[in-house]
């Protein structure tokens, strides 16, 4: 699959841009509906992520990357390691330029991911 964060705040994935977060699953591109997370975004003084949103999880033992920003400040809540500990996805966390690049060897209908794209 290929992405690449373009700059701080934008992102392209198979060659289409995109201002916003998104969620890679299984080859297609959504927008990041960050909304179920709000609640705990004064506990971490920034929405984070959480098992709330509408995570791409796959089957069990698949592969879920995420995009923690330019500058890997996306909050990651515990719940979301519990979450895929329990359905057996492992996760790879990391800036989002390093997730782009860990992308690149996976086939576009195999590929997982929440990419945060400030931050």
């Amino acid at each position: 699959m290929k992405a690449r964060l373009l700059r701080f705040g934008e992102i392209e994935i198979e060659g289409r841009t995109y201002a916003h977060d998104v969620v890679l699953d299984a080859g297609a591109v959504r927008k990041r509906r960050k909304g179920p997370s709000k609640d705990r975004r004064d506990r971490y003084g920034h929405t984070p992520l959480t098992a709330a949103e509408e995570i791409p999880w796959g089957p069990k033992g698949s592969r879920l990357v995420v995009g923690t920003g330019a500058d890997g400040m996306l909050p990651v809540d515990p719940d979301v390691r519990r979450e895929a500990s329990r359905r057996a996805v492992s996760i790879v966390e990391a800036p989002t330029e390093e997730a782009c690049a860990l992308l690149a060897d996976v086939p576009a209908d195999q590929a997982r991911a929440v990419l945060h794209v400030t931050c």
